[in-house]
C-alpha cells in the first residue's frame, strides 16, 4: 500500500529520523520507559504480542497479525526494517502510517523528546525509539484489540521489551549481530529471551539445542510455561501447517505462529478456522516473493545472514530442479561476515552473479562481494558483472539481465530488495 502523501514537511520529517541512525544504535530499556512514562504509557493500554529471533520474526508477526485479522480482531502490526515506505513499519487493520501521521506524530513526540534530552543527552530518542512510540500510540488511539510487535534486535535491550507481552515468541537463534548479541548461541539466546515476562507463556520455533536449553532455563527462573515447534509437530516438515508463503522454513514459520495462536488466553478464541484462513492469506513481500516482468519469472528474496543462507541453498535447489536451468542471480549484502556464506551458496547454483551496493553506509563494496567468490565458480564459466539497480530495472516491468528464458532471483540485504521493489512500483 502506498501511504498518502504530505507534501508540507515529511520529506524533512523522514531526513531527520533517517539522520538520528548516523548517531549509532543505543541500546537499552530505560531511554524508551522515559518516553514510554511521558506518553502516558500507551504500551499499557493494547495487549500485545512480542516476537524475537535471528530469522523468521517478520514473517511470523505478519502470520499472526493475518491470522488475527482472520479471526476478527483489530490488529496493529509493527515490524522493520520497512521494504519501500517508512510508514510500513506502523500497520492498523493492514493499514500503513501514512505520511501525514508520521508529520503529526513527529510534531507530537519532538517537544517531548527535546525535554528528556534537557535533562540528559543520551536520553533523546533514537530512530528506532521514534518509530517504537509512534506505533504505541497508533495502536491505543486506533483502539486496537492486540498489537503485533517484532523485536528491533537482540530483545534484553530492544525498544520493544517495554510491553508486557501476552506471549513471548522467539522464532529461531542463530549467529548473527555477533558483536553486539554475543559469540556464543547460549550468549544470543540469552539476549533473546530477554523479552520473556513473569508467568506469561513462550513459543520457541525451531533452533539449536543448546539455544532452546538455555531459553527453556530461564522461562523456569521467571515462571514462564514454555512450548516448542518440535514437541508439538515433531520433526517431519511434511506435517507443519501450510502458507501461502513458499519454502520450508516457512512451515517452520507456519507452525510457530499457531501455536503462538493457541498459547493465546482464552478470550481471544482462536479457531482452527482462523489460524488456517490466516496462514493461506499473509501479506509479506519480499520472502522468496515471485512476480512476472515482461513475462519473466523474477524472484524477490531476502537473505542476508548464514542461517538465511541455509534456506536459500534448498530455495535455489528446488528452483533449478523446478526449471531446468541455473538461474541468474542478483545481489547485495551487508556486511562481509553475512556476505561469505550468502555468495558462496548463490555460486553452487547461479550461472551469473550481479552485484549490487545498496545505498546503506555498512553495504560491501564491489571488491569485497568480488572475493569473496569461489574460484570453481569461474572455472566452470560463471560470469561476475557489476550492476547499479537503476540498470537492472530500468522500468517497471522490465530487468535487463539474462535471456527470455532465464529465472531472476533478487536475494541478499532486505534494503536491496527495497530498492528494486521501489523501481518495480
Amino acid at each position: 500500500m502506498t501511504p498518502a502523501r504530505d507534501t508540507a514537511g515529511y520529506a524533512a520529517v523522514a531526513d531527520f529520523l533517517f539522520a538520528q541512525k548516523a548517531h549509532g544504535a543505543k541500546f537499552g530499556v530505560d531511554r524508551m520507559a522515559l518516553l514510554a512514562a511521558a506518553l502516558g504509557h500507551p504500551e499499557r493500554t493494547v495487549p500485545a504480542i512480542q516476537v524475537a529471533g535471528t530469522n523468521g520474526k517478520g514473517s511470523v508477526a505478519a502470520m499472526l497479525d493475518s491470522i488475527l485479522h482472520a479471526a476478527r480482531w483489530r490488529t496493529g502490526l509493527f515490524t522493520s526494517p520497512h521494504l519501500v515506505h517508512l510508514g510500513e513499519r506502523v500497520q492498523v487493520g493492514r493499514r500503513c502510517l501514512t505520511e501525514a501521521e508520521i508529520v503529526a506524530y513527529f510534531a507530537e513526540l519532538q517537544p517531548i523528546a527535546a525535554r528528556l534530552a534537557a535533562g540528559h543527552a543520551d536520553d533523546r530518542p533514537s530512530f528506532f525509539e521514534y518509530m517504537t512510540a509512534m506505533a504505541l500510540l497508533q495502536f491505543s488511539r486506533q483502539r486496537c484489540d492486540i498489537g503485533v510487535i517484532e523485536v528491533g534486535l537482540g530483545g534484553r535491550l530492544d525498544a520493544t521489551t517495554v510491553v508486557t507481552p501476552e506471549v513471548a515468541v522467539i522464532t529461531s537463534i542463530a549467529m548473527d549481530h555477533c558483536e553486539i548479541l554475543g559469540d556464543t548461541l547460549e550468549k544470543i539466546a540469552r539476549e533473546k529471551a530477554g523479552i520473556i515476562k513473569p508467568g506469561r507463556p513462550v513459543v520457541l520455533g525451531r533452533m539449536p539445542v543448546e539455544a532452546e536449553n538455555t531459553i527453556r532455563a530461564i522461562a523456569r527462573e521467571r515462571g514462564a510455561p514454555v512450548q516448542s515447534v518440535e514437541e508439538v509437530f515433531g520433526h517431519d516438515v511434511a506435517a507443519y501447517p501450510h502458507t501461502n508463503l513458499e519454502g520450508d522454513y516457512q512451515r517452520w514459520n507456519a507452525a510457530t505462529a499457531t501455536l503462538v495462536a493457541r498459547a493465546l488466553p482464552a478470550k481471544w478464541a482462536i479457531s482452527d478456522e482462523a489460524i488456517t484462513l490466516g496462514l493461506a492469506h499473509v501479506d509479506w513481500p519480499g520472502r522468496w516473493q515471485r512476480v512476472q516482468l515482461g513475462g519473466r519469472l523474477t524472484i524477490l528474496d531476502a537473505s542476508h545472514n548464514p542461517e538465511g543462507a541455509q534456506v536459500l541453498d534448498a530455495n535455489l535447489a528446488h528452483l533449478v530442479a523446478e526449471t531446468g536451468r541455473a538461474p541468474v542471480v542478483i545481489t547485495g549484502v551487508l556486511g562481509v561476515a553475512r556476505a561469505r556464506p550468502l555468495i558462496e551458496t548463490i555460486a553452487r547454483h547461479a550461472r551469473e552473479i550481479h552485484f549490487v551496493v545498496p545505498h546503506q553506509p555498512r553495504a560491501c563494496s564491489f571488491e569485497d562481494l568480488e572475493s569473496l567468490v569461489p574460484a570453481e565458480f569461474r572455472a566452470r564459466g560463471g560470469r561476475v558483472v557489476r550492476a547499479r539497480v537503476e540498470e537492472l530495472f530500468p522500468s517497471r516491468d522490465r530487468c535487463t539481465v539474462g535471456g527470455a528464458d532465464d529465472v531472476v532471483v533478487v536475494t541478499g540485504s532486505i534494503y536491496l530488495l527495497g530498492e528494486v521493489m521501489a523501481r518495480l512500483g
